[in-house]
């Protein structure tokens, strides 16, 4: 393998911490390197010292054989180092030109050339086959197009590696299968991928090879055919995981959620009819678009429905407001967890019991010693991972964070819990106690509907799987019918023409 970015040595330690051990690894000319741990392993510390955001203790870098003790930002770019970020970076108010040329705006007579810059990206575009040009409006792109404009944004630098971190965390199959296209045809022209993702099933389609941190150190790597799901997962938590699916202890129990010709405001003239039984997990797929979130939030009380009824237990309840579902134990674990689920400059205690607060407090006073048992019960029960209870949510991993908005509600006696894209950036291991923590609710008698994008989650964990398009429910599928062609057959509004998976 001819080397282009090769790491030697690389050793970063703060106070009392070393977050990568004498890391060395290489990049070929035109190689997709799957990078994989769990959260906190070092990936993200590892890549900030590639893009000259942090500064290495010890190590080099070499670039084409050229050594550098560190690097800065200007210094990672000039090298060819190009970043696409899970959180996407760009600025809706402008175009796609101003976007990937932010900073490095061509000018004519001190002024910004915007027809030369328009010249300058529209090729880029073009090689990435993207379906909108320079002058479209940023904000009126989808999530897989404003990712394409972050690639055209490394290729602009002429980055000859780019390290993608979680790209595909709010696509759906469809777009994900085209930016792997796209990886394809970047690793054939001969730019070098660096591909982080939890999504072992994308790692295994696009990488060459696989390198796995763990504790800041290189644990293993991986290469053509010894690339699979279970030797991934064995290297990342250094066990194997059970499969995915975990049966029931009983049938589901009488009582539940009932959405009854329920029309939420982004679909009118579409009612929803749909039973959510007690003590089980239905999976709600569908394509982006199609109305999943929006029936989450009608559920939930922040929309109000247009018309039809929620019942709970066979009995109608009026859900207003996210305060009158609460007060019925209906909860949401929201798709975005830190704008909608958490605080995140406050501790974990007060994330914790911040929607109870009247069970702890005393004549208008909040009782902090039964706050801090309550808090110190949920991190026990959930195996929260934090110095304290006092540690900020922001300081956590995603799978930590995640695990804080569970304990919330589960301190609070839940009936029906929604999970909106439960496992959104989290690690394999975080993932499987969040499927293990659904199915122990699910056994106590919750009613659970969880949305996800992802086809190996809803397939794999759920126990019936509802599958919507264009705003209500196309189908409803039982486990002997669980597949893929089925449930995109009917999340594109088709009806199923099998009766079992095949």
């Amino acid at each position: 393998m001819d080397p282009l970015l090769e790491l030697v040595g690389i050793t970063k330690v703060y106070p009392g911490v070393t977050a990568l051990d004498d890391i060395s690894l290489c990049v070929g000319r035109g190689e997709v390197l799957g990078l994989i741990g769990e959260n906190g392993a070092g990936k993200s510390t590892l890549m900030k010292i590639l893009g000259g955001v942090e500064t290495p203790t010890a190590g080099t870098i070499r670039i084409d054989g050229k050594d550098h003790a560190t690097l800065n930002v200007n210094e990672s770019m000039r090298a060819g180092i190009g970043f696409v970020h899970q959180e996407l970076n760009l600025f809706d108010n402008l175009d796609v030109a101003s976007n990937v040329c932010i900073g490095r705006e061509p000018r004519r007579f001190g002024l910004v050339d915007r027809k030369q810059a328009r010249a300058r990206v529209a090729p880029l575009l073009e090689r990435l086959g993207a379906d909108f040009g320079p002058d479209t409006a940023v904000e009126g792109l989808s999530i897989a197009q404003q990712q394409l404009v972050e690639i055209a944004k490394a290729l602009s630098i002429d980055a000859r590696v780019i390290i993608m971190d979680e790209p595909t965390s709010s696509l759906t199959l469809r777009e994900t299968e085209r930016l792997l296209r796209v990886i394809a045809e970047l690793r054939e022209g001969g730019v070098s991928i660096i591909y982080i993702s939890h999504r072992l099933g994308e790692v295994k389609s696009c990488a060459n090879r696989v390198v796995c941190l763990r504790d800041g150190r290189i644990v293993g790597e991986l290469a053509g055919e010894a690339i699979s799901h279970a030797t991934m997962i064995r290297l990342m938590i250094g066990r194997d995981l059970k499969a995915l699916y975990i049966p029931p202890e009983a049938e589901p129990r009488q009582g539940g959620c009932e959405l009854r010709g329920v029309i939420t405001p982004g679909f009118p003239n579409r009612p929803v009819n749909l039973v959510i039984r007690a003590g089980e997990i239905l999976g709600l797929a569908g394509l982006v678009g199609s109305g999943r979130t929006s029936l989450a939030r009608a559920i939930f009380g922040i929309d109000r429905i247009s018309t039809g009824q929620i019942l709970l237990d066979g009995t109608p309840v009026d859900i207003t407001s996210p305060r009158q579902a609460i007060r019925h134990g209906m909860y949401l674990v929201p798709e975005d967890r830190k704008r909608s689920g958490l605080i995140m400059e406050m501790p974990v205690v007060e994330n914790i019991t911040l929607a109870s607060l009247g069970v702890y407090a005393r004549m208008l006073l909040v009782n902090r010693n039964s706050e801090l048992a309550a808090s110190q019960t949920q991190r026990t029960r959930l195996t929260i991972r934090a110095p304290g209870d006092q540690t900020q949510v922001v300081t956590l991993s995603g799978g930590n964070q995640q695990k804080v908005v569970l304990a919330k509600w589960l301190s609070m006696q839940p009936k029906v819990v929604i999970f909106d894209e439960p496992t959104r950036g989290v690690d394999v291991g975080a993932k499987n106690e969040i499927y293990i923590l659904m199915r122990e609710l699910a056994d106590r008698g919750v009613a659970i509907l969880m949305i996800s994008s992802d086809m190996e989650e809803v397939i794999g964990v759920s126990d019936r799987i509802a599958v919507m398009h264009e705003g209500t429910i196309s189908g409803i599928l039982e486990r002997p019918q669980f597949s893929e062609y089925n449930v995109l057959h009917l999340a594109i509004g088709q009806e199923l023409e099998m009766a079992e998976a095949q």
